[in-house]
């Protein structure tokens, strides 16, 4: 097996350490469960440098604690109360498969699924926020669904936004975040041209990495 001939042949001091130390990851990266895109790949992280989250279109529910299943939040809790990251990063990506249900779904085409349709909605108000019409119905901003699928890059980057503002309704994530010993960040990376967008510090916005 490659990874035990690398990690364990040539590299055995790093993955001991990891066992009689524990791990100390200084990063929760939350990414899209897109078989196309790996997180530690993209990075070049080693074994135990990154933290991950995956799951459909890289997205952070709001803060809701109850008796419900919260695997993604289970998760942030951990890396940021237990393992003290000390950085979230976000990672989305072009050519979204979750993010294409999204788009169908506002425009009253659901799968016919059990969970992929609610999960998604997640990030619908991100949308509404930051790829919208200047028309509004009601004093509230509309998505334009033919904007949205002729853009679809514009969606997957306001569902990072979205997530980016989601993570701040934890209350003791917002408190790291306030104190300056938790930084947030967004990635969105391009499939066709392998290109990685970031947002900058404190900002929703990617910009093209230089």
């Amino acid at each position: 097996m490659a990874f035990k001939a690398s990690h364990y042949g040539r590299e055995p001091g790093l993955m001991q350490s990891l066992v009689e130390d524990g791990q100390a990851p200084a990063t929760l990266m939350i990414s899209c469960s897109d078989s196309r895109v790996d997180p530690a790949i993209l990075s070049g992280a080693k074994p135990g440098e990154l933290f991950t989250v995956r799951n459909v279109a890289n997205l952070v529910p709001p803060y809701q604690p109850g008796p419900s299943l919260h695997g993604t939040g289970a998760a942030i809790e951990y890396a940021v109360r237990d393992l003290g990251v000390d950085h979230i990063v976000v990672m989305g990506h072009a050519h979204c498969g979750g993010i294409k249900a999204l788009i169908n779904g506002a425009g009253g085409q659901r799968m016919a699924r059990d969970f992929i349709n609610d999960w998604v909605e997640i990030a619908l108000d991100a949308c509404r926020l930051h790829v919208n019409d200047p028309k509004t119905q009601g004093g509230r901003r509309e998505v334009s669904l033919d904007l949205l699928r002729e853009n679809a890059f514009l969606v997957e980057r306001a569902a990072i936004a979205g997530s980016l503002k989601n993570l701040l309704t934890y209350p003791w994530l917002r408190e790291r975040v306030d104190a300056g010993t938790l930084q947030l960040h967004g990635w969105w990376f391009d499939l066709e041209t392998g290109d990685l967008w970031q947002t900058r510090a404190g900002e929703s916005t990617l910009f093209p990495v230089s």
